[in-house]
């Protein structure tokens, strides 16, 4: 019995983990390197900070049915992730991209990291890493 609680809150632990270790690193990025975030930035941390605090407060109490009300957010994060990356790679068009002349820009070059790793396409992994996990404990404590 024990042992069928502790694979779904590892994976909720590590869900959370992803969570607070981005939201943090959007903050860093921000704050201390200064560099100002774009209009989908923006929303994409619309959709991951809240997340933070849900899976450490599912965390707390062994909630294992946050995947109701996580995976919701997870998935509108990643929707958002994945315009960002179509853009970063030229797929949007031009006109109906939502960065302006005088805001930062969505595929400029400080969008990367690691080396040359597009934040975007950081973004929706970790969005899409959430979303496995909390469908992984979803289909575990049924």
């Amino acid at each position: 019995m024990m042992a069928n609680r502790v694979a779904p809150w590892l994976l909720l632990f590590a869900a959370w983990l992803l969570a607070a270790v981005s939201s943090l690193s959007a903050i860093y990025i921000g704050e201390v390197l200064g560099q100002a975030p774009c209009v989908l930035c923006w929303f994409q941390r619309a959709f991951m900070f809240p997340l933070t605090v849900i899976l450490a407060i599912a965390c707390f109490h062994s909630d294992f049915k946050v995947w109701r009300y996580a995976l919701p957010l997870a998935a509108l994060g990643a929707l958002f992730a994945l315009a960002h990356s179509l853009l970063y790679v030229g797929l949007i068009p031009q006109p109906i991209q939502p960065c302006t002349a005088t805001g930062p820009s969505c595929s400029g070059a400080g969008m990367t990291i690691f080396g040359g790793l597009p934040l975007p396409f950081l973004a929706l992994g970790i969005f899409a890493a959430i979303i496995v996990m909390l469908l992984l404990i979803r289909r575990r404590t049924r």
